[in-house]
């Protein structure tokens, strides 16, 4: 039987190798790991300025979307300036994102929003983002070690019935984080569905109607690819299975 194929859309970002010193579509090795340990098979989506105006070009080609981890998302977006501590935005990655998302949730495709992935969801429905927290609670607890998750772990506490919950298979989910950004409003259909147990800082939203409204659509601000114990991609995988097997 065919693997369900998850597209994951990648960063642009300048990259060394060999001899090489080139602006390369990037994408940690985790993410991938963690899908095709699931059972998925991984399409990298770089951004694609046609994509913006026509996404089911690449979504009919998908079984599920994951929007991975990155850049702060430009605040234009959003409709705010730029924070200060905003920095190393990529519009042209922004746009194509909210696209997908926006097409993902339209036609019903399994989608997971991973750290900046679920602001990016949070932003495609209207919603805001807080875009430095530690000036709004004081602390930098959420990113403990700029480019490490060594000691990044803290609780996430999910809402029993949810998907997330289902998606975690706990009530209490120990997670590590790497970010400095959340969310603020609530996009349109969304509700959150976990909070941090540091400062109830929403880390799970999803959509309001659950599953007998849209399959699968779910963010968390915590990175599960880094977590080999974690359960969260592959319930991705395994909605984006279902939905293929079900069409």
């Amino acid at each position: 039987m065919r693997r369900p194929v998850i597209g994951i859309c990648t960063a642009i970002e300048r990259a060394k190798w060999s001899v090489w010193d080139q602006p390369a579509a990037l994408l940690p090795l985790g993410y991938i790991g963690a899908v095709q340990r699931a059972g998925g098979l991984v399409a990298m989506l770089p951004p694609d300025a046609e994509l913006v105006e026509d996404p089911d070009q690449a979504l009919a080609l998908l079984d599920g979307l994951i929007l991975a981890g990155g850049a702060d998302i430009d605040p234009a977006c959003y409709g705010q300036p730029a924070h200060p501590e905003t920095v190393g935005t990529v519009p042209e990655r922004d746009a194509f994102e909210i696209a997908l998302a926006r097409a993902a949730i339209e036609r019903d495709l399994p989608l997971l929003g991973i750290c900046r992935g679920m602001q990016l969801i949070n932003v495609a429905r209207g919603g805001t983002l807080l875009q430095h927290l530690p000036e709004r609670l004081g602390h930098h607890e959420h990113r403990r070690v700029p480019g490490s998750f060594d000691g990044a772990e803290h609780d996430v506490v999910l809402t029993a019935g949810s998907l997330a919950a289902t998606a975690a298979r706990e009530l209490v989910h120990s997670t590590r984080s790497h970010h400095h950004q959340g969310v603020d409003r609530l996009g349109e259909g969304l509700v959150v569905s976990g909070i941090s147990a540091l400062d109830e800082l929403p880390e799970a939203i999803e959509w309001a109607g659950g599953l007998s409204d849209r399959q699968f659509v779910l963010g968390v601000q915590w990175h599960p690819e880094a977590d080999t114990t974690s359960s969260v991609v592959g319930a991705l995988v395994d909605a984006a299975a279902a939905a293929r097997i079900s069409e």
